[in-house]
């Protein structure tokens, strides 16, 4: 399987046009940015060019999500901003060709039941699954563990398997991060299993803390095992805080390519 650099925790020490260069120097196959959108797509384009590096993922625009907001993709009075979000993410998509685009869920806002907010939902996603398959790039949506976000809508391989199931589009996949299941005290390699077949993209940090392999109690050849007798094919994205200069947390990398 090949790793990608997430580059949105990955290389912060350096300008976001500077990283895919500094990712393709440490032995990562490709990158993944979680909001690009703060350099111009052609910029991005070059560069990644540049560096022969490919763009594994982006995530779409999430409003206040990051400030503690509730987002945009569950919550009926924003289906304005929320399309106005899709229209920019293919407008950028289309120049940075990612391979996949990830459709946050957001927390739960207040005042909007549960069944509504994911019935929302389903209806963006599977907008989105429809208006990106003419471009070839995947949809994901991925769970996020509670603790660390509080009131997100979507939290276990569960949750995530019954809005896929809701969704029921084929460019509609899983992006199934270990260290959010993990992060729960959830049985990971269940979760593989759970969502075995639909699992479009993986991410990956140690449990607790959220750093490099060999910071926390995650064992990941197992997982690694696990995911490989599902059939996954794809990419493991390393979705982890170095701690310091990233140089310096890289020593899992060789081990994972052995």
């Amino acid at each position: 399987m090949k790793i990608a650099a997430n580059l949105s925790l990955l290389f912060g020490e350096l300008p976001l046009l500077q990283r895919p260069q500094a990712a393709a120097a440490a032995g990562f196959d490709g990158v993944e940015i979680q909001f690009p959108y703060e350099v111009s797509a052609t910029s991005l384009r070059e560069v990644l060019e540049r560096s022969s590096m490919p763009l594994v993922l982006v995530n779409l625009p999430a409003g206040d999500l990051m400030a503690g907001g509730a987002g945009l993709a569950a919550v009926p009075e924003r289906q304005a901003q929320f399309d106005a979000a899709l229209r920019e993410a293919l407008d950028y998509a289309a120049v940075v060709r990612p391979q996949c685009v990830n459709v946050l869920p957001g927390r739960l806002a207040e005042g909007v039941p549960r069944e509504q907010a994911l019935a929302t939902l389903g209806t963006n996603l599977r907008e989105a699954a429809e208006r990106f398959q003419a471009l070839g790039i995947r949809v994901l949506c991925e769970a996020i563990n509670p603790l660390d976000m509080p009131g997100f809508l979507i939290n276990t391989a569960e949750q995530l398997d019954e809005l896929l199931r809701r969704v029921d589009h084929p460019n509609c996949l899983a992006q199934l991060d270990l260290y959010h299941m993990a992060r729960q005290g959830l049985d990971v390699g269940g979760c593989i299993e759970r969502l075995a077949g639909r699992t479009g993209h993986v991410q990956f940090a140690d449990c607790p803390g959220r750093g490099a392999p060999g910071t926390g109690e995650l064992v990941f050849a197992p997982l690694l095992k696990a995911l490989e007798a599902t059939g996954y094919q794809g990419w493991l994205g390393a979705e982890y805080r170095p701690g310091g200069d990233t140089s310096a947390s890289l020593a899992w990398l060789a081990g994972w390519r052995g």
